[in-house]
């Protein structure tokens, strides 16, 4: 299993933490039972969140400017027409997916273009399912050019336990699908908003898979 780079500080912390509340339980503690308990929590613990930056191979061979790919993996929890207000100021069809702490965190490009708009807010960090989590909480938005003249805008959401987000482009970057865009550490949520005409290939609830899944088509 490979490890994405963005675990690398945050597992090192971690094992620092752990090998600091087992040594001196190991030395000092004639307890055998609380030298077993302590260090096979700390061993599951480091387990679960070695996972959580964990980097399957996925590459998309092949690019497809009428796909919309999914950009993470996680649960399908919003497909609805909704006024966009922050850069297109019109109706556009949000798809929603939330990323739980067991998913896989490394975010993708959905499309090929040029990155027309760009912003990353401060903010709250309400649970990722609440209505207001989309324009509350920390978050970025970035707003794609396909050759087509069609725009998309994904925004990157942290939730109650996310507290990092990752991007990796900026505006007027040129950009391909299936790129790695971002990471979003410990889960959260990805919004899209894609025009009113696009085709959708997913159901509400339905699991997707970053890289893999399509979303839409244009």
């Amino acid at each position: 299993m490979r490890i994405h780079r963005e675990g690398n500080g945050t597992l090192i912390g971690v094992f620092i933490f752990l090998l600091a509340i087992n040594t001196p339980i190991f030395y000092w503690s004639d307890s055998v039972f609380l030298k077993v308990f302590i260090a096979i929590i700390s061993i599951i613990l480091f387990i679960f969140t070695l996972q959580f930056f964990r980097y399957p191979s996925r590459k998309i061979e092949i690019i497809d400017d009428n796909k919309i790919i999914c950009p993470c993996d996680g649960k399908v929890v919003v497909i609805e027409p909704t006024e966009e207000q922050e850069y297109f100021k019109e109706k556009r069809l949000q798809i929603s997916i939330f990323m739980s702490p067991l998913n896989v965190h490394i975010n993708w490009y959905p499309v090929s273009g040029v990155i027309k708009y760009f912003k990353y807010f401060k903010g709250k960090y309400l649970v990722a399912w609440h209505p207001k989590s989309s324009t509350e909480n920390e978050r970025t938005s970035m707003v794609i050019r396909t050759k087509k003249k069609k725009e998309i805008l994904l925004r990157q959401i942290a939730g109650a336990v996310a507290r990092r987000l990752v991007f990796y482009s900026t505006t007027e970057d040129e950009v391909k699908q299936g790129d790695e865009l971002g990471f979003i550490k410990f889960g959260s949520r990805i919004d899209l908003f894609l025009p009113m005409d696009v085709k959708i290939k997913v159901k509400l609830n339905e699991v997707v898979t970053g890289n893999e899944t399509i979303i839409a088509k244009f």
